[in-house]
């Protein structure tokens, strides 16, 4: 069976083996760039069938600066808070200080508390947990 001979092997003797000018067919103008050159141009079909995700849409995310700062306090400061509240009387029948709603994320455990207090907070670091309840209080998370 007869077989083609492929161009490069074709005009061998002539002076510019069928390339036309000299330069034609030299360097990476000739393949359509080098590496990954023209993926989003002549070489789209090739990205979109062997890379499909290299030019994937990932979304918007705003910078840190945007994002509101949570709100933290420690456990020192919990019984201050509660005499604010309740007035200088008796804390023990004070019942349940809300920190959400107070606009409080997060309870830290710096400090002591000596007075049994029933928290509601959101997130609580361990020993602010474990400083409140050895005071006899309570949490509660949401």
């Amino acid at each position: 069976m007869p077989t083609r001979k492929r161009k490069s092997r074709k005009q061998r003797g002539s002076r510019y083996c069928g390339w036309g000018q000299v330069g034609q067919h030299r360097k990476s103008g000739g393949r359509g760039g080098k590496g990954k050159a023209g993926g989003r141009k002549h070489f789209w079909i090739r990205t979109v069938k062997y890379n499909r995700n290299r030019y994937r849409d990932i979304g918007f995310k705003p910078p840190s600066s945007l994002e509101p700062e949570q709100e933290i306090i420690n456990v020192g400061e919990l019984e201050h808070i509660a005499r604010q509240i309740h007035g200088e009387y008796d804390l023990t029948d004070f019942g349940e200080l809300d920190l959400t709603q107070l606009g409080i994320d997060k309870l830290l455990g710096r400090g002591k508390i000596n007075v049994p207090l029933n928290v509601k907070v959101s997130e609580i670091s361990m020993s602010a947990r474990e400083k409140i309840e050895e005071a006899g209080g309570s949490i509660i998370e949401e």
